[in-house]
């Protein structure tokens, strides 16, 4: 990708249930009953430790065995020993901007998550063209939008600058949906929301995804001072006063 982004196990494994909790049923299912359930390959783009297999897995038919494509061959290792009962998943150390249509030989369908934000314009229409004949749902694109409760002053601000960090060196950042929509031509095309939606039982989580984005917000506008905000958020969260809303997207394509 333009920039190496290197994600933590652990920040993975404590956002996987609200990922699995926001992620499209429908586009699943949608997807589920365009592939014939005799035997499927699925590459996973940007598969990480494998959360969008063990989601995904068990809503598709049949006997599966997927390919998880990554950079960080230790977020691999986690895909293939957390492989979902009854599925065989094979690592690929890859980058996932310069896949071939022949690295999608057999493929039955193609999957990512939280993927399509980190690309450039140029990444993600060489990712499409590689993919472009096969069914493809594009999980947990970061739409930019966010809703704090309860509300505070800042809460916009710092949203505007975290959504122009998310925008730096080109990165499509919340324009990627629409930006995949559009490079997708006639492909038939499906939106979903996938918002996480934390609450007073997701407060570690919560308190990590604040830090994460009042940091970026910070370092894209320095004079946003937010640290008083940061931590008067982190004191509601701890004690399950805040709920967040954290606005994502689902693509199906169907070609």
């Amino acid at each position: 990708m333009s920039t190496q982004v290197r994600v933590s196990p652990g920040w993975l494994d404590l956002r996987e249930p609200a990922d699995a909790a926001a992620r499209s049923a429908e586009l699943a299912e949608r997807l589920a009953r365009r592939l014939a359930p005799d035997g499927l390959v699925i590459h996973d783009l940007g598969g990480g430790s494998g959360s969008m297999g063990r989601w995904l897995a068990p809503r598709l038919p049949g006997p599966q065995h997927w390919a998880v494509h990554d950079r960080d061959p230790d977020l691999l290792e986690l895909a293939v020993a957390g492989a979902p009962e009854g599925v065989s998943v094979e690592a690929r150390r890859s980058d996932v901007t310069r896949l071939a249509p022949e690295d999608l030989a057999g493929a039955d369908a193609v999957v990512a998550s939280a993927l399509l934000d980190l690309l450039t314009a140029d990444e993600l229409g060489a990712m499409l063209g590689a993919c472009r004949e096969l069914p493809m749902l594009l999980a947990l694109t970061v739409s930019g939008r966010v809703a704090l409760t309860p509300a505070d002053p800042l809460d916009a601000p710092i949203a505007a600058a975290f959504n122009a960090h998310q925008r730096r060196e080109g990165r499509l950042g919340p324009d990627a949906v629409a930006a995949a929509v559009r490079a997708l031509g006639d492909a038939e095309c499906a939106v979903r929301p996938s918002h996480w939606r934390l609450g007073a039982a997701d407060a570690e989580l919560a308190a990590e995804w604040l830090e994460g984005w009042v940091a970026a917000a910070c370092e894209q506008e320095p004079g946003l001072a937010a640290g008083a905000y940061l931590s008067r958020r982190l004191a509601q969260a701890g004690a399950g006063e805040l709920t967040v809303t954290v606005g994502h997207a689902d693509l199906l394509v169907l070609p």
